[in-house]
């Protein structure tokens, strides 16, 4: 992991020390950024915070960027994401919500997908009644939607 800042290393060395950052460049004009990021191998997942008009290219180029809610406009609408306030933990708070959503989503397809393949067949063999098949599908609808509705309960469990 790199800590790659346009201010001085004697502000970048304590930060990146605290957040377990072993490499930090600091001093990096806005093309000096861009630089590092596009002579990076493909493979490397990119992150890109800033809140500045200069931020705004690096911003574009990371694979996830993410502006600061008290930053420039520019920067905000070159950003995957915009933080509404400037509280960093709210990083951590988004990509905890963010593997939770992808664990429902995977959940959802996973049981919309089996019932399709269990049901379709015996509908279409006539061993199940139409509206039996259709009823079906309507519970099947309610449990996925039920299902994604644990995003809700797992936001409110956060903010107590």
């Amino acid at each position: 992991m790199t800590l790659l800042t346009g201010d001085s290393s004697e502000n970048a060395e304590p930060v990146a020390k605290a957040m377990g950052i072993e490499k930090v460049v600091a001093g990096a004009k806005p093309q000096d950024k861009l630089d590092y990021l596009n002579q990076l191998p493909e493979t490397d997942v990119t992150m890109m915070l800033g809140d500045g008009i200069n931020d705004a290219p690096t911003l574009a180029g990371a694979h996830l960027s993410v502006a600061m809610g008290g930053g420039t406009d520019v920067a905000k609408a070159s950003a995957d994401m915009v933080l509404l306030g400037d509280r960093l933990n709210r990083l951590l708070e988004a990509r905890a919500m963010a593997i939770q959503t992808r664990k429902i989503i995977r959940e959802n397809l996973a049981w919309s997908l089996g019932y399709n393949l269990f049901i379709l067949p015996l509908a279409v063999a006539g061993l199940v009644a139409p509206y039996f098949a259709a009823l079906g599908m309507s519970a099947s609808s309610v449990v996925v939607v039920s299902n994604s509705l644990r995003l809700l309960k797992e936001k409110e469990k956060g903010k107590k």
